[in-house]
C-alpha cells in the first residue's frame, strides 16, 4: 500500500537534508546523487516500447528515443524570448484534440534535455496537454544539438544555475505556451529529481500556476518558501530514497500553512528516479510508475481542465 499524506487529447524548515556538492544560496539544489542517466533493460527496446505505449505510460530510459522517433504527434523546437532579453530553447509537443488544451511544462533532470525528457513530454501530449520541455541550459556553453549534450557537462552546468534565472525562464515559457493559438490560459508543471526540486520552487514563486507535480524532488525550506504557494501540489516519491524523503515533512508543513491542495505518495520498494529507471528495484520501480503516472494525469486534469 502507498503511504499517503493529504492536505487536504488540441492541435498545432524544519527538516533539510544536506546534499554533498550542492550549491548554497541562490543556486539550485542537486537532487541527483546516486541517479545515473542510463538504465539497463533485459527486454528488447521494441518490446518494451510496445508494452509501455499500450499501458499509456511514458517510456523508460532505454526505449525513450524510439518512442520519440515513432510518435504520431507533432513536436518541434521553439526559441522563447525572456524578459531579460535572452532566449530559451524548448521542445513543444501538441496533442490531437478538437478543443484548446492546457499547457504543462516539463522540467528536466540534472542531465538537461534528453531523449527521456522528450519522451515524457510526448506522453503528456498523448494525454491531451500541450507539453513543453524548456532547455534550461540554453546559452550555458553545453555543446550538442537537440538532446545530445554531454551528460557530464550538463551536470556541471546545471549545478551552476541560479534559481532566479531558472524561474524567470520557466515563467517566460509558460507565457509562451499559454499564448499559442491552440492553448488554454492555464498551465501546470512537472519535474524530476533536480527538476522536482525546481517544481517546488516554481510553486512558491509563480502566482499563475494551476498545478504542480514533483517527482522525487527535495525541498530546502531555507531557500524555498512554500507557504507562498498558490497551486495544487503533488509529490511522488520512492520508498528507497531516504535522502529526498527526509524533506517531505518540511514540504507538508509549509504547504499545509499555504492552504493549497497538497498530497504526497511514497511508493513501496521504489528507488530514486523510478519513472526513468522502470526496470529497477526488482519490479518496484515499474509498479510505482504504473500508479504514479495515472495519478499525475488525473492531478493535471482535475486542476487544469475547464469545468
Amino acid at each position: 500500500m502507498s503511504t499517503v499524506r493529504r492536505r487536504s487529447p488540441l492541435l498545432a524548515g524544519a527538516l533539510v537534508v544536506a546534499v554533498a556538492g550542492c550549491a548554497r544560496s541562490a543556486r539550485m539544489t542537486d537532487e541527483h546523487a546516486g541517479h545515473t542517466e542510463t538504465t539497463r533493460t533485459s527486454t528488447s527496446t521494441t518490446t518494451t516500447t510496445t508494452i509501455t505505449t499500450a499501458k499509456g505510460l511514458p517510456a523508460g530510459a532505454a526505449e525513450a528515443r524510439a518512442r520519440v522517433d515513432r510518435s504520431p504527434r507533432h513536436g518541434e523546437w521553439a526559441m522563447v524570448r525572456t524578459p531579460a532579453g535572452d532566449s530559451v530553447r524548448a521542445w513543444v509537443v501538441y496533442p490531437e484534440r478538437a478543443t484548446k488544451a492546457p499547457v504543462v511544462l516539463v522540467v528536466h533532470e540534472i542531465f538537461g534535455i534528453s531523449p527521456w525528457i522528450r519522451a515524457v513530454t510526448d506522453q503528456l501530449a498523448a494525454e491531451g496537454f500541450i507539453a513543453i520541455a524548456p532547455d534550461l541550459l540554453t546559452g550555458k556553453g553545453v555543446g550538442g544539438t537537440a538532446d545530445s549534450a554531454d551528460a557530464t557537462a550538463a551536470v556541471a552546468a546545471v549545478r551552476q544555475l541560479q534559481q532566479a534565472e531558472v524561474q524567470a525562464r520557466l515563467q517566460a515559457v509558460a507565457q509562451y505556451g499559454m499564448g499559442l493559438p491552440a492553448a488554454e490560459k492555464r498551465y501546470g508543471i512537472v519535474g524530476f529529481c533536480w527538476g522536482g526540486s525546481t517544481v517546488f520552487a516554481h510553486a512558491a514563486t509563480a502566482p499563475g500556476l494551476g498545478a504542480a507535480v514533483a517527482y522525487y524532488g527535495g525541498v530546502n525550506t531555507a531557500q524555498v518558501d512554500l507557504t507562498k504557494a498558490k497551486a495544487a501540489v503533488l509529490g511522488l516519491y520512492g520508498e528507497n530514497d531516504a535522502r529526498v524523503n527526509a524533506t517531505i515533512p518540511a514540504a507538508d508543513s509549509a504547504l499545509k500553512r499555504a492552504g493549497v491542495p497538497w498530497e504526497s505518495v511514497v511508493y513501496p520498494g521504489a528507488g530514486h528516479g523510478f519513472l526513468r529507471q522502470q526496470d529497477g528495484q526488482n519490479g518496484a520501480n515499474m509498479a510505482a510508475t504504473e500508479k504514479a503516472w495515472p495519478k499525475t494525469i488525473a492531478w493535471f486534469r482535475q486542476h487544469l481542465e475547464a469545468r
